[in-house]
């Protein structure tokens, strides 16, 4: 009986140790959870409680002599205490669950609320850009139209077109964003160059509210490995955004600064400063949230997505660097960008833009696309380029074409990539398996929508030789088939 009742008894002090050991750990993650400093001596008390029980329980065991009931209480309060502290602890527990669920549903009802906005705007800045395309369209319809109307309606058209796939890229830029698909590839890029490019892509767009753009750069490392595309959008983003938001005969301008380097890594400090409207403090702190923009009669004449500024901070984040604005209201802003780069090895500079001696005229291209209406528009910009064209359908069509030809008969295959029957890649990999090498080697160009990143690395996998994004480019697509023609 000695034996149990000390069983009892030490078995019962290590279950009130142990509650001990727990007791804190509550007490601490409850600490955590919120401010509870005003009841931190309540939380005490239960501790010193405990500490007490404990002793006892180890007086009786070793200097009394317990009896039956004396053991059964001890024993008894050990477990009533264990019992209550993880009904307690389950409890809590439950609470933290409630208020994490209360939390997102918060989030998403604010998610929610954003995205509402953004489809009110987006149903604006679409159907803005969509009237222009159709009102132009039917003014150059007319049949008493002069040729100057219809040139100036074209261009207009021109114009909202572009604007419309400017809010096309931006919404599917930041789906892949929040998907998590968004990456870099870096490669060896010149960075004065690149800062040089975005600004003369915007000079002219400037120049005609007479905004004078200036550009200047301090650095001894100028070639680094970065993203260059994603670099472009980050600045043309921020350039565009300064042009629209700066009224005529202000000015944009942007320095680029070389803060450190080592023999691995430079760091670098890029500014856009514009005189434009500004905005108020409230709105610069939400700034980079997708789909916000600042509810202004000025802002509300500006189109807009509210999602240009987020892409943007995301790719100088994926990049490892941090973005800040400086701005007040009617005396314009400045975003400084700062951002480290591995350095490179300086490339061969001689290198340019595909010169223009490779004259198209008489090459005969074949033409694959599953779209008549996307057929007829290529087919007539290439033959204006100077090509003959031949069409197919599909993928297994081209093939066939493909097998069945003499090699040099075709100089280029333009690829669409989603088709039925056998789509671009397949059509690709199966022309590159062809036993006879002359047909296999024939130069081939994605024509496609699917103008991501990784679809165009997939192109490059299945064998293609370059990537032609639609809508069509013009300029754009006769570099590539330049570029392409050369090296064939």
């Amino acid at each position: 009986m000695d034996v149990i009742l000390n069983l009892m008894i030490f078995t019962g002090s290590a279950l009130m140790a142990y509650n001990i050991y727990g007791y804190v750990c509550f007490s601490r993650d409850v600490r955590k959870h919120g401010n509870w400093d005003q009841e931190q001596r309540l939380f005490n008390i239960p501790i010193l409680l405990l500490i007490l029980f404990f002793v006892g329980y180890l007086v009786v065991g070793i200097f009394g002599k317990p009896d039956l009931v004396m053991a059964g209480i001890l024993f008894g309060g050990s477990i009533f205490v264990f019992v209550m502290l993880l009904l307690v602890r389950r409890t809590f527990d439950r609470i933290q669950e409630n208020e994490q669920l209360e939390a997102k549903l918060f989030a998403a009802e604010e998610a929610s609320k954003a995205k509402t906005f953004f489809m009110s705007n987006m149903s604006h800045d679409i159907r803005t850009p969509l009237n222009a395309i159709i009102g132009y369209t039917t003014l150059a319809n007319r049949e008493d139209v002069t040729y100057e109307e219809k040139s100036a309606y074209i261009d207009k058209i021109d114009m909202a077109s572009r604007q419309l796939l400017e809010i096309v890229n931006d919404v599917l830029d930041m789906s892949r964003i929040e998907s998590g698909k968004f990456s870099l590839e870096p490669v060896s890029v010149d960075l004065e160059s690149c800062i040089q490019e975005a600004c003369d892509l915007v000079r002219t767009q400037l120049e005609a509210k007479n905004i004078k753009l200036s550009v200047s750069s301090d650095i001894s490392h100028k070639w680094v490995m970065c993203d260059k595309v994603m670099m472009d959008r980050a600045l043309m983003n921020l350039l565009c955004n300064a042009g629209k938001f700066t009224e005529e005969n202000g000015s944009v301008s942007m320095t680029l600064t070389e803060l450190d380097s080592n023999d691995v890594t430079g760091s670098y400090e890029i500014r856009i400063k514009d005189t434009g409207i500004g905005m108020s403090e409230e709105f610069a702190e939400r700034l980079f949230i997708p789909f916000e923009r600042e509810r202004t009669s000025t802002v509300s004449r500006i189109q807009g997505t509210g999602l240009g500024l987020a892409i943007t901070k995301s790719i100088v984040d994926m990049m490892g660097g941090n973005i800040t604005v400086q701005t007040e209201k009617g005396k314009g802003t400045e975003f400084t960008i700062t951002v480290g780069f591995p350095l490179a090895e300086p490339q061969d500079e001689t290198r340019s833009a595909v010169s223009d001696d490779i004259s198209f005229e008489g090459m005969r291209a074949l033409l694959v696309e599953d779209n008549m209406i996307n057929m007829e528009i290529a087919q007539m910009l290439l033959e204006q380029a100077g090509f003959l064209i031949e069409t197919a359908e599909n993928g297994k069509i081209a093939l066939e074409m493909t097998a069945a030809s003499e090699p040099g008969y075709y100089d280029v295959i333009l690829m669409d990539i989603q088709m039925p029957v056998m789509d671009g890649y397949t059509a690709a990999k199966a022309i590159r398996g062809l036993p006879d090498t002359g047909l296999a080697g024939i130069p081939i160009i994605a024509m496609t929508a699917n103008a991501f990143q990784e679809d165009i690395k997939k192109a490059e996998e299945s064998g293609m030789n370059g990537h032609i994004a639609k809508p069509l480019d013009i300029p754009d697509m006769k570099t590539t088939l330049q570029h392409v023609l050369k090296k064939s």
